[in-house]
């Protein structure tokens, strides 16, 4: 009604012949007049006020979260990044596209939103199986890089209600999650569209569509006659700008650095509005941000506007600080600010604050070749990281690929459903528990591949086995999980040598467990019968 108002009040001033519907439309849906309900309160859209953050209890004692990395992306099966790879001249995701699509001046990634149903999507089914293996969290995928909304948005026309699907998908992943009472979380990925799409901007350099441009140019006025009359690519693509300067590291423009095209005013308060109202409309436990630091930072002050607002929506709602903001590649201030979230590896030091891994049984968007193939992470794998990370004050959030159809594969349920059955066993070592006075010992301590950058150091350390240990805590209870079931039934745990033990306890094992100290550690007898597989653990009272 507001808005309307103001179009009537410009009426008064504007000269007729200027106030079109063309141009009232385009007023109404300005980033500048459409904005979304902003929440004040403690936290400003600073460095120092975010500083006064503190991560909520629920989240310190979950541990483990399940993710569906699911979007338009997926519908292909061809796994990461398809949308930017399908124009990258004789890359395996444009091969695959020729082939299965034709070519992308002719068929875009639009094109492959419009193929996208999502038919056989059950999320209850889903949320339910997470739950039941143990998940504490559950988190779902608002956007990706190709910048398509999986809500109902007023600021993306791009959007699952109203092409592909036709489904509000974070609606219905949040009612599942509230369902089953999980914390409910949101990713997003969107801000990057700017420079991610831009090799949709190009052409072929050889063959017989040599020079044709790539469809990532389109605009509106092209659309006639076709099934996407009257939408604008530009919404999706956002490629109405000069290309980033070429053969540079595309690391660093991550960053909006070396030369990267940097994005304008209306753009960067697009995607604003379209977070904030992710926030009012679904009220997430958790926003992920696939962002170092925060979105377009440092070039514009969009997610620190977000950030602030994100921890005063929650103090409204909830009467104290329950939210919880995801973000990567931190420094040791920023770090007091949200969780910091490690892609794909693990810090190698017991950390001060509270922090995330996120990881993938297979690759991020579903492909259909690792299935194919059986190159899921094991469960024992799954087990391991999950004990690695909450021995250091992390979490573990863990994707598991969905289907373009919605769905999930039998490998993948089997692989869930084990890694429930070992929670069953041995959760009291992992909820609620807290990181002891050091986090680990064992070979694997020596072999452990260095974190750099946001991530990514997954399966360059050494294998877990019978000699590596990792410590948590609760109350006076100190938890030992060893991750291989030794010939000799025998372990020995260096560390508490001299630390002060009454009692030995298997979990999961019926049998009296015999141990003994001496000056080489707490030696432990185990039974004939393992209680369970993948990792075992020691109760120390």
């Amino acid at each position: 009604m507001k808005r309307r108002q103001l179009i009537n009040g410009l009426a008064m001033t504007i000269p007729a012949w200027w106030l079109t519907k063309s141009f009232a439309a385009e007023i109404l849906n300005s980033p500048m007049y459409h904005r979304e309900r902003i929440t004040t309160g403690p936290f400003e859209p600073t460095w120092d006020s975010l500083k006064q953050y503190k991560v909520p209890a629920w989240f310190q004692d979950a541990k483990f979260g399940v993710w569906a990395h699911w979007g338009a992306q997926c519908q292909p099966e061809h796994g990461d990044w398809y949308a930017r790879g399908m124009y990258e001249e004789g890359s395996d995701h444009y091969n695959f596209h020729l082939k299965k699509y034709g070519h992308p001046s002719k068929f875009g990634f639009k094109d492959v939103i419009n193929e996208w149903k999502a038919e056989n999507w059950n999320p209850d089914a889903l949320v339910e199986l997470y739950k039941n293996a143990g998940a504490q969290y559950f988190v779902a995928m608002a956007n990706h890089h190709d910048n398509f909304d999986n809500f109902k948005s007023s600021y993306q026309p791009w959007n699952s209600t109203k092409y592909g699907p036709k489904k509000d998908l974070i609606e219905g992943w949040a009612k599942a999650a509230k369902k089953h009472g999980l914390p409910f979380g949101v990713s997003v990925h969107a801000s990057h569209a700017w420079t991610w799409y831009e090799p949709s901007q190009r052409s072929d350099k050889a063959g017989p569509f040599a020079g044709v441009p790539y469809d990532g140019r389109l605009t509106k006025s092209n659309g006639k006659n076709k099934w996407w009359d009257g939408l604008d690519p530009q919404d999706l693509y956002a490629q109405n700008h000069a290309l980033s300067e070429p053969n540079r590291d595309f690391v660093k423009q991550w960053n909006w650095a070396d030369g990267a095209s940097v994005p304008t005013k209306s753009y960067c308060e697009k995607f604003f509005n379209r977070i904030i109202e992710l926030i009012n409309k679904y009220h997430p436990d958790l926003v992920y941000f696939d962002d170092d630091a925060l979105p377009l930072w440092p070039i514009n002050d969009a997610g620190l506007r977000i950030a602030a607002h994100l921890y005063n929506d929650s103090i409204k709602r909830n009467g104290k600080l329950e939210a919880v903001l995801n973000a990567k590649k931190l420094n040791e201030e920023q770090r007091k600010c949200m969780v910091w979230d490690i892609e794909r590896g693990a810090s190698n030091r017991l950390e001060p604050f509270v922090w995330q891994t996120d990881t993938c049984i297979g690759g991020w968007h579903y492909d259909r070749r690792i299935y194919n193939d059986k190159r899921y992470k094991s469960a024992a794998t799954v087990i391991q990281i999950l004990m690695d990370v909450i021995s250091k004050n992390g979490n573990l959030l863990l994707n598991i690929p969905v289907r373009g159809d919605g769905s999930i594969d039998e490998l993948e349920i089997a692989i869930v459903k084990e890694v429930g059955d070992w929670l069953k066993i041995n959760n009291e070592a992992v909820y609620a528990t807290r990181p002891w006075k050091t986090f680990g010992e064992g070979p694997a301590l020596d072999a452990a591949a260095s974190l750099s950058s946001q991530g990514f150091t997954e399966g360059k350390s050494k294998p877990l086995g019978a000699e590596d240990f990792r410590f948590t805590t609760k109350e006076n209870i100190l938890y030992a999980t060893f991750f291989a079931w030794p010939e000799s039934k025998k372990v020995t745990i260096k560390t508490l040598a001299f630390e002060k033990i009454s009692n030995v306890q298997l979990l999961g094992s019926k049998d009296n467990i015999q141990w003994q100290q001496t000056g080489d550690g707490l030696a432990v007898n185990l039974p004939q019968q393992q209680p369970c597989n993948n990792a075992y653990v020691l109760k120390i009272i």
